[in-house]
C-alpha cells in the first residue's frame, strides 16, 4: 500500500475488493505517520486504540455486507483545537497539555459515523493564533516540501500531514486564513466553508464570529466529500445554518465554460514576482477553459487587517478568560493568593502571541475605547461584506492569491508581528464576510515551494467553487 498516494475512492475500492482490510490500512498508516513525524512534528498525539477500534467496525460492516460509509477506512488527522473524547486535546498550549475531553466535536462524530479513522491530533499555533505554526508550545511544524520552512498556520500540522501523505484528509480551523494559507504553503487543497455550514460545537473558541472548521485533502474531490459528511445543521450549535447540503460530487463535471470570474485589483498590486506569475498563469488556464475574467474592486480591503485584528483579539480576550486555573487548565503551583493564582497560571501558561492578542483585545473592549475601536471595526466589517455582495452581483466567483509569498523560513518573521499579520492580507476578508473560500495548488516556485490560488464564492455556494477548482485541477492546475 502506497499510503501517501491513496485517495478516498481508491481506499473504498481496495476495501470492497478485499485487497486490504481497514485494520491493515490503519496499522500501516499509524506506523508511517510515526516515522514521518520525526521530521515534521505534524502530530502531537496518536490515537492508535481509537483508530483501530473504528477500523475493526468498518471491517465488520463490510463482512456483513453493509455500507461502511463514504469515508470507510480513510486515515484522518484532526487539528488539536477540535475536541476528541478520550484523546488528549492541547490546543498547542501548555495550559491544556494534559486535557482529555469527555465528548467529541460534532465534526468528529460525523467523520467517524461515515467510517473515517482518526489516527491522531495535529500540531497548531497555540489556541489557533498564528500564521506559521511557530507559536505551538510543543515546537514548530516543518513544511514537508522544505524542512527549514514553515507550513503556514495555524492549521499547519493538518496541512503538513496531508502533504506528507500520512493522512488522506484532515480537519483544520480557519479564523483569518488558517486553512487556506497552510494549504497554499504545503501544496494541498484547503477549504473554508460558509460560516454556519459546519457546526462549531467542539471547536475551541478563538474568535467565535470568525471561526470555521474545514477540510484539507489531496484533491478537490476528497475535500468536497469530507465537507458533504461534516456539513449541515447541528442543534448543539445555534450558529449552524439550516441550509440544505447539496451533493457536491455531482457538481464536479468539469463544466465551467461561461463562468464569470472576478480579479480584485487590491489583491494583485503587492504580489511578489513568482507568486504573481503563477496566479497569472492560473488565470490564463481558466480563460482557456472557457471562463470570462473581469477586473473588479473590493475597496474596503485596505482596512481589513486592522478590522480583523480588532474584532478577533476582542473575541479572543473574552473567550480565553476561562483559562484561569479554576474552570479549565493546569494551575500554577507558585501562588499564595487567589489573585496570584490567576496571574501566575495565565502568565506561565500562555505563550507570547496569545498574551499579545489578549492584551490588545482587552484594550479595544475597555471603557472609553469600545466605540473608537471595536464598534468602528464592526462597521468596517459590514463594508467588507458589502464589497463582496456587490462583486457577486457581477461575477460567479472571485480568483485571487492566497498569500503574497510562498512558505518562509522558520524564524524569519517570528520577531516581527506586523510582518506575520500581513501574510494573511488576502485571506481575512473572506472570514470577515463569512463566505466560502478555498486554496487549490497552482504551481511551484523555482525553489520548489508550492503556491495556492484562492477561489471565493457567495454564501453557501460551495458547489460552484468546487466545480471551478475541480476543472482547474483536472486541467493540470498544479503544473507550471
Amino acid at each position: 500500500m502506497d499510503i501517501a498516494a491513496l485517495t478516498i475512492d481508491q481506499i473504498r475500492e481496495g476495501l470492497h475488493a478485499r485487497r486490504f482490510s481497514s485494520a491493515e490500512l490503519t496499522t500501516a498508516a499509524l506506523k508511517f505517520a510515526r516515522n514521518e513525524n520525526a521530521q515534521t512534528n505534524a502530530y502531537l498525539t496518536f490515537s492508535e486504540e481509537r483508530a483501530l477500534a473504528t477500523a475493526r467496525r468498518v471491517d465488520e460492516r463490510l463482512a456483513r455486507g453493509e455500507d461502511p460509509g463514504p469515508l470507510a477506512g480513510v486515515p484522518v488527522a484532526v487539528k488539536d483545537v477540535i475536541v476528541t473524547k478520550g484523546v488528549r486535546t492541547t490546543c498547542g498550549s501548555k495550559l491544556l497539555a494534559n486535557y482529555v475531553p469527555p465528548y467529541d466535536a460534532t465534526a468528529v462524530e460525523r467523520l467517524e459515523a461515515a467510517g473515517g479513522v482518526i489516527i491522531g491530533k495535529t500540531n497548531c499555533d497555540e489556541f489557533a493564533m498564528g500564521s506559521s505554526n511557530e507559536n505551538s508550545a510543543f515546537g514548530p511544524v516543518r513544511n514537508p516540501h522544505a524542512l527549514d520552512r514553515v507550513p503556514g498556520g495555524s492549521s499547519g500540522g493538518s496541512a503538513a500531514a496531508v502533504a506528507q501523505g500520512t493522512a488522506v484528509v484532515a480537519l483544520g480551523s480557519d479564523t483569518g486564513g488558517s486553512i487556506r494559507q497552510p494549504a497554499s504553503f504545503c501544496g494541498v487543497v484547503g477549504l473554508t466553508p460558509t460560516y454556519g455550514r459546519v457546526s462549531r460545537y467542539g471547536l475551541t473558541a478563538f474568535a467565535s464570529s470568525l471561526d470555521h472548521i474545514g477540510p484539507f485533502g489531496r484533491s478537490v474531490r476528497d475535500a468536497a466529500l469530507v465537507l458533504s459528511v461534516i456539513a449541515g445543521r447541528d442543534p448543539l450549535d445555534s450558529t449552524s445554518a439550516e441550509a440544505p447540503v447539496p451533493d457536491y460530487l455531482r457538481h464536479l463535471d468539469g463544466e465551467i465554460k461561461g463562468l464569470k470570474l472576478g480579479l480584485p485589483r487590491e489583491y494583485l498590486k503587492d504580489l511578489t514576482s513568482e507568486t504573481g506569475d503563477l496566479i497569472a498563469r492560473a488565470v490564463e488556464k481558466l480563460k482557456r477553459l472557457g471562463c470570462e475574467v473581469r477586473d473588479i474592486t473590493l475597496p474596503a480591503t485596505d482596512y481589513a487587517i486592522a478590522c480583523y485584528y480588532v474584532i478577533a483579539t476582542a473575541e479572543a480576550s473574552s473567550n480565553l478568560a476561562r483559562y484561569d486555573g479554576v474552570r479549565y487548565t493546569s494551575r500554577s503551583a507558585s501562588s499564595e493568593s487567589l489573585s496570584d493564582m490567576y496571574r501566575n497560571t495565565r502568565g506561565e501558561g500562555f505563550g507570547a502571541e496569545c498574551k499579545r492578542r489578549i492584551m490588545l483585545g482587552t484594550y479595544v473592549l475597555s471603557a472609553g475605547y469600545y466605540d473608537a475601536y471595536y464598534l468602528k471595526a464592526q462597521k468596517v466589517r459590514a463594508l467588507i461584506a458589502r464589497d463582496f455582495t456587490n462583486a457577486f452581483a457581477e461575477v460567479d466567483a472571485i480568483v485571487a492569491p492566497v498569500s503574497p509569498f510562498p512558505a518562509f523560513k522558520i524564524g524569519e518573521k517570528i520577531d516581527d508581528p506586523m510582518a506575520m499579520y500581513l501574510s494573511d492580507i488576502y485571506t481575512i476578508t473572506g472570514d470577515l464576510a463569512g463566505i466560502p473560500c478555498m486554496s487549490v495548488p497552482c504551481g511551484k516556485t523555482a525553489q520548489g515551494l508550492p503556491v495556492g490560488m484562492q477561489i471565493l464564492a457567495k454564501h453557501f455556494d460551495e458547489a460552484r467553487m468546487f466545480r471551478l477548482a475541480d476543472a482547474f485541477e483536472r486541467a493540470g492546475g498544479a503544473q507550471n
